[in-house]
């Protein structure tokens, strides 16, 4: 009886510790809600760091790891420190990967994050590798969910890139790819106008939008979108550059 008393007592006090750790985390994550909704990325990362201190698979801490890394990545004009950033961001979409090899989410990061790596990788067959994981995790995140609109605009914008390609990364795909991947322009402007459709408020996808209807020569359809742009709402610090651009880019149209 009283080891029963006793096994019942174990279970009873870890469904208590369990109960509180996961409210714990559930306050972690709408403490880091409202630091990226108040824009304040550093203090977001910070929390969503704390709940992977508990929970280290807790996709939406991975996922939201990985984003704000790039996205204070993007803010550095050091090479090397921009660099750390992305290779951070790559790290916790590894993480999130191998968490849930089918899920959305981390088959999106898995993308978005390779593809800020050929923005500052240097090595030729590590630029290459990482063009292709781009499509190659955009098209399973949406395999998995067509309606995933993070993973439409990022397949949109390496369709983009692979029609505008410039510089080293041209050089290295054309030397050790064996010639360009296929890029559509078209496809680019289907991916990216799916993503306004079912996230109507995110910057990024309306600045390379915008960029791939003037590259597609209809500018009215540029401008309408960038018209856009300059209007919606702030919802990270990197709006406020990306819509300053999309504000130029309107007014070389007009």
């Amino acid at each position: 009886m009283q080891k029963i008393l006793k096994l019942f007592l174990t279970m009873f006090c870890f469904l208590l510790i369990s109960a509180a750790g996961a409210q714990d985390i559930q306050v972690l994550l709408k403490e880091a809600d409202n630091f990226e909704k108040q824009l304040k990325e550093r203090e977001a990362l910070d929390k969503y760091k704390q709940v992977l201190l508990t929970a280290s698979v807790n996709m939406k801490s991975l996922v939201k790891a990985a984003e704000l890394n790039v996205l204070l990545g993007n803010r550095e004009s050091d090479r090397k420190q921009r660099k750390l950033y992305f290779e951070t961001a790559l790290g916790y979409a590894k993480r999130a990967l191998d968490a849930d090899l089918n899920n959305a989410d981390a088959n999106y990061v898995m993308a978005m994050a390779s593809g800020k790596m050929t923005d500052v990788e240097t090595e030729n067959k590590k630029i290459v590798a990482y063009v292709k994981d781009v499509k190659v995790y955009s098209d399973k995140a949406l395999a998995i969910d067509p309606n995933h609109a993070r993973a439409h605009y990022t397949l949109g914008k390496w369709h983009y890139e692979m029609v505008t390609l410039s510089g080293v990364k041209k050089m290295a795909v054309k030397l050790l790819y064996g010639g360009l991947p296929e890029g559509d322009i078209e496809q680019a402007i289907v991916h990216m106008e799916k993503c306004r459709l079912l996230e109507p408020y995110f910057v990024p996808n309306y600045l390379d939008l915008g960029k791939a209807y003037k590259e597609n020569h209809q500018p009215a359809k540029a401008m309408e979108v960038l018209g856009r742009l300059v209007k919606l709402p702030t919802r990270s610090s990197a709006d406020v550059e990306q819509k300053a651009e999309g504000a130029k880019l309107l007014a070389s149209l007009q």
